[in-house]
């Protein structure tokens, strides 16, 4: 199918390892011009050598999405680099879980704020779009309680409701926003690879949850955000698209 992603301008923050490389790469493979942000030098300018050898326009900047002025910066110096934004996709995450003062914080300051600043920055760019779309991460932690109740759930929650505002708000302007939320993704240098290792029994208590008996891959979730990015998504709006292979058990209405 093609997803009429061909000359689109897309950015992608957390985008050089994980869900959002998978992201920023299923996006270049569609055609789609690319923008990226990670917090360090080195993995942004591999990432976005790799993405240029694909045969689109990239750029990326080493930004902490905790830093406002720094992510505007960011998001207006990509909008000229790939002349304009089409798509937004708030991926970063602080994993805060702890609950400390310090763990609220970081997850205010990456996860909610960092998607909200996001938005804003990049809202006179989407405006001028055709195909304007915001796609921003949550998580299953964001609608059931489980491990990782407390700032980090709290803050995914808050994200999904954020974003349905947003499509609700937006939807005259032709702008489009959804949320996709992942359950337990692997990939080596992740979270659950650092679990696996440092904490065997949980990792087994997690995978154990799942019916499908393994956890999702980057690529899985890169296809659902892609999708929803995409003009071929044209009439969806507002939602919150789960995947996770039946982990999570709520009816979702």
């Amino acid at each position: 199918m093609d997803m009429g992603l061909k000359g689109a301008k897309a950015l992608i923050t957390g985008a050089t390892k994980g869900i959002g490389r998978a992201i920023a790469e299923t996006l270049a493979a569609e055609g789609a011009d690319v923008g990226i942000c990670a917090r360090n030098t080195g993995d942004v300018e591999a990432m976005v050598a790799a993405l240029k050898a694909t045969g689109v326009t990239a750029a990326g900047k080493a930004v902490d999405v905790a830093d406002g002025p720094a992510l505007k910066a960011w998001v207006n110096e990509m909008a000229d680099a790939l002349g304009g934004i089409d798509i937004v996709v708030a991926n970063v995450s602080a994993l805060a879980i702890g609950q400390d003062d310090e763990s609220w914080s970081k997850e205010f300051s990456t996860d909610m704020m960092g998607t909200v600043r996001l938005v804003d920055a990049a809202m006179p760019y989407l405006e001028k779009s055709k195909h304007a779309a915001i796609v921003t991460i949550a998580s299953v932690s964001g609608r059931e309680i489980d491990f990782a109740a407390g700032p980090y759930g709290t803050f995914k929650a808050a994200i999904i409701h954020y974003t349905q505002g947003l499509a609700y708000q937006l939807a005259a302007k032709g702008i489009r926003a959804n949320t996709v939320s992942p359950g337990n993704t692997y990939f080596e240098g992740g979270v659950w690879n650092t679990i696996k290792d440092g904490n065997p029994d949980l990792y087994k208590a997690a995978l154990a949850l799942n019916p499908t008996g393994r956890m999702g891959t980057p690529q899985e979730m890169a296809n659902a955000v892609v999708f929803l990015a995409s003009p071929v998504a044209s009439f969806i709006s507002g939602t919150n698209l789960v995947v996770d292979g039946a982990l999570t058990r709520g009816v979702q209405f």
